[in-house]
């Protein structure tokens, strides 16, 4: 009887692969439309400086591909380079195998191959398309993706596609190395670091000693230097075409890297009437925030008197780009002022909110769901949800978006709400706050409401998006962990390399709650779905496909499972994907046999691949030298020092990471052993642990094989905009238990220490200044490669 079930069980999950698999094909005769993309290495100039990008069709961005909803696309993508490509169609519902991520969906594209791609178009809106390979997004390979609908309802003229994205001269594995080393260049290059003396002149001392003690440097906004973010490939970039009067449909889309922007407009206030392709209910709203991924349409009306500005400003205040609508004068976007990054360190330090969260936990393979949410105590009270309004009421294609009849909309009635009051705004309304203290110091309702102009609650369905209430409901939790020292992300302090799938059920419900313990903005995103994202509007809350996840923030998303396959599903932030922030949503459904060559180990170990780097301090009194390569749990170094006096030390060990601060390490230390002569050289076997402490002192304590305990600890601190003071302090006792004994207590135990100060002049390069013990005093430069 067991057998017999078991038989049955097989033979319904082949049935509906197979049926899933039928559906591939213009099986239903639907109009086809053709487009052929060819993707090649070429020299662009994006921020005033030659360097080798990839192109789509010969430009950056590649170019908008329109269809109609209903049609049939066909898209041949040609790769023309001397590596692998491939091509994800972002927020598009589609057959799995078209899905575009190489190794997990989609075979990658060969040099010199072309690989066609095809599906029906079900779904109308603004969406775009993007290379899944390594980091290509960021050299260039994206693109627009319009579905006009079958027919227009709302009331435009005309329309423009405005793609946003950000750009680097810098080859973006090179990025992610200086990420993954700890520099801290890019912050300086763009005058956002917060250095000691900023915090001491600001009275925030106390704050960042509470930072520090949480291993956090400080409160972070944006990883990357940018020289240039860009509007449809331009800093500045005119449409003189537009008339006076004119209503255009804007359909904005972040498509950067890694940054997410405040978007604002001159003339008049402009009206949101679509978030991620779907529509919503239109609002009136001019400074609004879109993550990574995200695509937003506006219609605004082209001034009388003048040109409409649209300007976009990264998350941080590092850079702007605009684009001018009309002709005549300039009517400006509203200036959004640079975040105070020390101002949010003292806030979240009133709140005592907890911070760090482990990126690599003990045991991999591990994914407590509810573990480091209790330690990190940001509990929700789930006994205040209201499941009844969450349960959903699933249609028969519950995960094509669900379209708003608009001929049914009473236009007349529907009223524009007003844009959202700034989180920093003094014009607080007390009269609707509802608070025991009425006492309560403006500063403090600040902090309370530090990241809440960066929710939701704007966005309104124009139709329910619940399903039926008796369908079972499977709760997950997602606690989005990283860790900055090392460039490592994560959720549940599990990498992906590290995690098993998430296993997706057919005919279920699945809840997901993102728990962000990080000091940085994760804009999720789940291939082939779309999800609710729940806010105040209930049974109205809007469909996304992708959702930006606030620091110190929970959101919870909803989907009916209704696919089949293997789903990736990623922070969108590029180089946090890269790092391990990532998974796989699985149906747990055969894997087609078209991918059978393409194992996704492939994908999986992406996030876990060495990086190398290495410096050199050539000075008056020594030189020193030092090479890491590590990748998430593996680590080796070799370092030498060698003074003018005839004092030399090398040391090669390899390293073990048990969790993000704590690892195992064993090696040789050279060494010579008569002070001011290198003729004596000594060899010995060490083993021991490093820590990195609260306050973000490295600790080493080991033992050699001549039994000889040593411990040292070390730190590096920014006291100036570019200017770092850093120390080390090194104790290391024999006691004489190899050798024979000494008459006495005469041991042999020795101190050695150094201070100095260090000048970055760029990335690479820094004047320096020490003083040691062994070597003297002295000063050169630093070079990092």
């Amino acid at each position: 009887m067991e057998k017999l079930k078991y038989i049955i069980v097989l033979m319904l999950i082949a049935t509906q692969f197979s049926f899933a698999q039928s559906k591939e094909g213009n099986s239903d005769n639907l109009p086809v439309k053709e487009y052929t993309l060819t993707i090649d290495k070429k020299t662009v100039n994006k921020a005033g400086k030659d360097v080798m990008g990839m192109t789509v069709n010969g430009t950056i961005p590649g170019p908008v591909l329109e269809f109609t909803e209903g049609e049939y696309a066909v898209i041949y993508v040609k790769n023309n380079m001397d590596v692998e490509t491939s091509i994800h169609w972002h927020g598009l519902l589609l057959p799995n195998f078209y899905d575009g991520v190489p190794y997990l969906t989609t075979p990658p594209i060969a040099p010199g191959t072309t690989f066609k791609y095809e599906f029906p178009l079900k779904q109308s809106g603004t969406y775009w398309y993007h290379s899944h390979t390594m980091l290509q997004e960021q050299s260039g390979v994206y693109g627009s993706f319009v579905i006009k609908p079958k027919e227009q309802k709302l009331e435009y003229d005309k329309e423009m596609v405005l793609l946003l994205s950000d750009w680097t001269n810098e080859k973006p594995m090179n990025v992610l190395k200086n990420l993954k080393r700890g520099n801290e260049w890019y912050s300086m290059k763009k005058g956002t670091a917060t250095p000691l003396n900023q915090v001491i002149a600001r009275g925030a001392l106390g704050a960042q000693l509470d930072f520090w003690r949480q291993r956090m440097e400080g409160a972070d906004i944006a990883d990357v230097y940018y020289p240039a973010f860009l509007i449809n490939g331009e800093e500045r970039i005119e449409y003189p075409e537009f008339k006076p009067g004119e209503k255009v449909r804007l359909r904005i889309i972040d498509g950067a890297a890694s940054s997410s922007f405040w978007m604002t407009f001159g003339g008049g206030m402009p009206t949101l009437v679509s978030a991620d392709g779907l529509d919503v209910v239109p609002v009136k709203k001019n400074k609004t925030f879109i993550g990574v991924a995200e695509t937003y349409d506006f219609i605004v009306t082209i001034p009388d008197n003048g040109k409409l500005e649209f300007k976009i400003t990264a998350q941080d205040g590092s850079g702007t780009a605009s684009a001018f609508f009309g002709n005549g004068d300039i009517l400006p976007a509203m200036e959004v002022p640079r975040p105070d990054k020390i101002a949010m360190m003292q806030q979240m330090a009133k709140m005592d909110m907890k911070m760090g969260a482990h990126a690599l936990k003990f045991q991999p393979n591990k994914d407590e769901r509810h573990e480091i949410k209790a330690e990190y105590g940001m509990q929700m009270d789930h006994s205040k949800m209201n499941h009844d309004e969450m349960n959903m009421d699933k249609s028969k294609d519950s995960m094509t978006p669900k379209k708003v009849d608009h001929s049914k909309m009473d236009h007349s009635k529907m009223t524009m709400e007003e844009p959202q009051k700034e989180v920093m705004d003094s014009n607080i309304e007390h009269s609707k706050m509802d608070m025991e203290d009425k006492d309560m110091k403006m500063d403090e309702m600040q902090s309370m409401n530090m990241f809440s102009e960066y929710n939701y609650d704007y966005l309104k369905s124009p139709e329910k998006t619940t399903y039926k209430k008796d369908d079972p409901v499977k709760e997950i939790l997602l606690n989005l962990t990283g860790n900055m020292n090392r460039y490592i992300w994560s959720m549940n302090g599990v990498p992906l390399s590290e995690a098993d799938n998430i296993k997706i059920k057919g005919g279920e419900v699945t809840r997901m709650t993102f728990n962000n313990l990080t000091m940085m903005h994760h804009p999720m995103h789940l291939h082939g779905h779309f999800f609710r994202v729940i806010n105040k509007n209930g049974e109205y809350s809007p469909l996304k496909h992708t959702v930006n996840v606030p620091p110190m923030q929970e959101i919870t998303i909803e989907f009916y499972g209704d696919e089949y396959g293997d789903w990736f599903f990623h922070c969108h932030i590029l180089y946090h994907m890269m790092s391990g922030m990532a998974r796989i949503v699985s149906y747990d459904t055969p894997r087609d046999e078209r991918m059978e060559p393409y194992p996704v180990s492939n994908l999986i170990h992406e996030a876990d691949q060495f990086y190398s780097w290495s410096m050199l301090d050539v000075a008056s009194h020594m030189t020193e030298f030092s090479y890491v390569a590590s990748n998430l749990r593996n680590q080796f170094n070799v370092s030498a020092e060698y003074g003018w006096n005839q004092n030399l030390e090398a040391e090669v060990t390899y390293e073990r990471y048990l969790h993000d601060y704590l690892r195992v390490f064993g090696g040789v230390n050279i060494e010579n052993e008569m002070e001011d002569s290198i003729d004596d050289i000594e060899t010995t076997a060490i083993a021991g642990i490093r820590f990195l402490t609260p306050y973000l002192f490295n600790l080493d304590v080991r033992m050699d094989s001549k039994l000889r305990p040593q411990i040292s600890l070390s730190r590096e601190i920014m006291i100036f905009p570019r200017t770092a003071i850093f120390g080390n302090y090194e104790y290391q006792a024999d006691f004489g238990w190899v050798n024979d004994l000494p008459s006495g207590d005469n041991f042999d135990n020795e101190v050695t220490w150094s201070v100095g100060i260090e000048y970055f002049l760029s990335k690479n390069f820094s004047l320096m200044g020490s003083h040691d013990n062994r070597f003297g005093t002295g000063g050169g430069l630093s070079v990092r490669f």
